[in-house]
């Protein structure tokens, strides 16, 4: 019998028991200004592009506004646009730093759509591979992941930061600024 290392598994299954007092991931982490540390890989005026620490395969993606909330219909339309915008801007670096094969996007809406995060909306951006399925998640209900976060995060950074053309959806110097400077400009919600 082989075993199966996957230490920040545990985290997961501990914090999914606690009730949250700790406030919003998507709220929280921003302001902390610590983007290694929190997985952070890119901010927008209005939106921001964080590693999922839990993800379903490497490089696993989330897009969320800043801006707290649960609908849709409350985002003005330029918290909209960023968030498409930070959708395929992770998609460009995802595909430059890990080729993959195919992608899964989308959102859920509610808990019972799946939402871990029901009260903060977000896309997922999950990176796919041909054969990166296998018989662990049918049997043994466990997802194999093949990659730490901290080499993910290493890995897709460089693509996020830099000046590749691919991975950049807007060009303007302002824009590249406010992302540099922390991305919450006084035009974004706090």
């Amino acid at each position: 019998m082989q075993n199966l290392w996957a230490p920040w598994r545990m985290e997961y299954i501990e914090t999914a028991k606690e009730p949250q007092h700790d406030g919003c991931i998507f709220c929280s982490l921003p302001r902390a200004q610590a983007d290694r540390d929190n997985l952070i890989l890119w901010r927008g005026r209005r939106a921001f592009i964080i590693l999922n620490k839990f993800p379903y395969n490497p490089g696993h993606l989330m897009v969320a506004p800043y801006m707290h909330t649960a609908d849709l219909d409350v985002l003005e339309p330029d918290d909209l646009a960023d968030l498409m915008l930070g959708v395929r801007r992770g998609i460009g670096c995802l595909r430059r730093a890990m080729t993959p094969d195919g992608y899964n996007v989308g959102i859920n809406l509610g808990r019972i759509a799946g939402a871990g995060i029901p009260g903060h909306l977000h896309y997922h951006v999950v990176p796919r591979w041909d054969g990166d399925q296998n018989f662990m998640p049918v049997i043994a209900e466990t997802k194999v992941i093949p990659q730490h976060l901290r080499r993910t995060y290493d890995q897709l950074a460089r693509f996020f930061l830099g000046d590749d053309p691919a991975c950049h959806v807007l060009g303007d110097s302002s824009r590249a600024a406010c992302v540099r400077a922390g991305g919450m400009d006084e035009q974004a919600p706090h």
